[in-house]
């Protein structure tokens, strides 16, 4: 039975256990926080409960493959509820006008074509031919290019692939924003398909079209809510991992990957050292040895390689990283109102009229936080009124800014760093203002802010960027670092920093592709899962009536 340590108890963490548990290893988790979870926290206070990471459930096909592999179904692990609207779009007002009645996406693929069809006379068929491109481009991307560990590269010169090639060409040449405009004219119907890029970590006009294929999640497939929220999500990752032998120890952070010189290597290749083991430190600051035969890091990449690696063991050092484009860092704002919020729907996006300027203030030379900042907005309790007392409603409210931890820690009810608390005080009065709600601010009964220093304190991260890197051209596919250390061998890589990318189905396909290495299978595509019974033949099932 081999021995794996994991760093972080996060999504990738939480699923490389699970894999490897259920593959036979003897898998210890170890995580410097009192919880799991990693990004996709939960604060729970006063009776008001909020996802602190991700809260749109993105590609729903990754997260069935994943399950399948531990031999259950998302039916039988969560209860998904369908959204409708999926979200709703408001713009920024004109200087001295109302503001602008908010866009409902609705559910459906025809109700989306009305839709577009309603702002933009005649855009119809451009919306078809736009999602038909975005199913074909996802379906090559999950047999060709997500799941592909990139060891062979005859697995892209396959038939398929080569008869796509001059579209794929055309894809990732061409920036997302180009892609958009060459085919609408309306300025929220562009916003409406450009935004999925912040999701990437990036901009429309960086991000390759080629992740246009993300529309045709939410425009044609709609959008559901797990309900709980992801802390149910991540639950169900770890209770999975457990249930397959996996021991999580919180409280024990890592200090050192140990490695020794490798013993053999063949015609002289390979990686010259090998990893044995980690050294670790408990809560009572007692540091302990643990010797493995393979290490996984589902930390934070660049914490890895110049915190946790010697100097000679790092395949990317620090001035590999003076090159890297980051993603945004966000401040982060939990909000508890009185009363009910029906101007607001699950999902909403603030978009304002100048995102250009608003992205170029992110991503730009001279970075600084926008104002007026564009912003995303989850109330939960639309769906799932438990999530906070009665006759009140919880908010989560991200702001993009600029990944820049002197901007300082959030803190609770305005106690906050003041860049912080700006922010978070700027979004609080742009939703009053733009979704018509007069009393908002005075309707708040609960505010906790988290700012780009929390994200380097809690987790790690490089910049305090709440993504990672860019999904730009050169840092996407087979050019963002991979799953396996160059330098050290038995060392691996999971999580949103390294292959395939950002976002929690990304940290899944990451694990996947860890276990991939350790088997040495280099195939392209997904590993094969055993037929799944469904819910209804299965008992004790968690998704009875549930929205799929």
């Amino acid at each position: 039975m081999p021995r794996t340590l994991v760093i972080g108890a996060g999504v990738a963490g939480l699923a490389t256990a699970a894999l490897l548990a259920r593959e036979g290893h003897e898998v210890t988790v170890l995580e410097k926080g009192t919880r799991t979870g990693g990004r996709a926290g939960v604060l729970e206070r006063n009776g008001f409960q909020f996802d602190t990471g991700p809260s749109w459930y993105l590609m729903p096909s990754v997260f069935e493959h994943f399950y399948n592999l531990l031999g259950t179904t998302t039916q039988e692990q969560l209860t998904l509820v369908d959204l409708d609207p999926a979200y709703r779009v408001y713009s920024e007002p004109e200087p001295g006008s109302a503001a602008p009645h908010p866009v409902d996406l609705p559910r459906g693929a025809d109700r989306v074509r009305q839709l577009f069809e309603e702002l933009e006379p005649g855009s119809g068929p451009a919306l078809d031919r736009y999602i038909a491109s975005a199913k074909r481009t996802t379906d090559i991307a999950e047999r060709r290019f997500l799941y592909n560990p990139f060891k062979r590269l005859n697995n892209l010169a396959v038939p398929e692939v080569l008869a796509a090639g001059p579209e794929l060409a055309r894809l990732l040449l061409t920036s997302l924003e180009r892609y958009v405009e060459r085919r609408f004219s309306h300025p929220v119907l562009r916003q409406i398909l450009g935004y999925p890029a912040v999701f990437l970590g990036t901009r429309p006009q960086d991000a390759p079209a080629m992740y246009h294929l993300m529309s045709a999640l939410d425009l044609d497939d709609g959008v559901r809510y797990p309900l709980g929220g992801f802390w149910e999500v991540l639950a169900s990752f770890r209770r999975l991992a457990e249930e397959a032998g996996a021991q999580i120890i919180t409280g024990a952070e890592v200090t050192e990957i140990v490695t020794a010189p490798a013993r053999r290597r063949r015609l002289g290749r390979g990686p010259r050292r090998v990893a044995t083991g980690v050294r670790w430190r408990d809560e009572h600051g007692v540091v302990h040895a643990e010797q493995a035969d393979h290490v996984v890091s589902a930390a934070d990449l660049h914490h890895t390689e110049t915190a946790l690696l010697g100097e000679a063991d790092r395949s990317y050092p620090e001035s590999w990283w003076e090159k890297v484009t980051s993603g945004p860092g966000a401040v982060l704002v939990m909000l508890g109102v009185r009363g009910e919020l029906p101007e607001l729907a699950h999902h909403s996006l603030f978009f304002t009229r100048d995102w250009t300027a608003n992205f170029e203030s992110i991503f730009g030379a001279h970075p600084s936080v926008p104002t007026p900042a564009s912003s995303y907005v989850c109330r939960a309790s639309a769906s799932e009124p438990g999530l906070a007392p009665e006759d009140h409603e919880n908010l989560f409210v991200l702001v993009p800014v600029p990944a820049d931890v002197s901007l300082g820690h959030g803190g609770a009810e305005g106690q906050g760093d003041p860049a912080v608390e700006q922010v978070a005080q700027a979004a609080i009065e742009q939703i009053g203002q733009w979704a018509g709600i007069d009393d908002f601010e005075d309707r708040i009964v609960l505010r906790e802010t988290i700012g780009p220093a929390d994200f380097a304190g809690d987790y790690n991260s490089w910049r305090g960027s709440v993504l990672g890197q860019a999904h730009t051209l050169r840092q996407s596919a087979m050019f963002r670092p991979q799953n396996t250390s160059a330098k050290v061998s038995g060392l691996y890589y999971a999580g949103g920093t390294v292959a395939p990318g950002i976002g929690v189905p990304m940290c899944l396909i990451s694990a996947e592709l860890v276990l991939k290495h350790m088997r040495r299978d280099y195939s392209a595509g997904p590993l094969r899962t055993e037929p799944q019974r469904t819910a209804r033949q299965s008992t004790g099932s968690r998704a009875d009536g549930a929205g799929d």
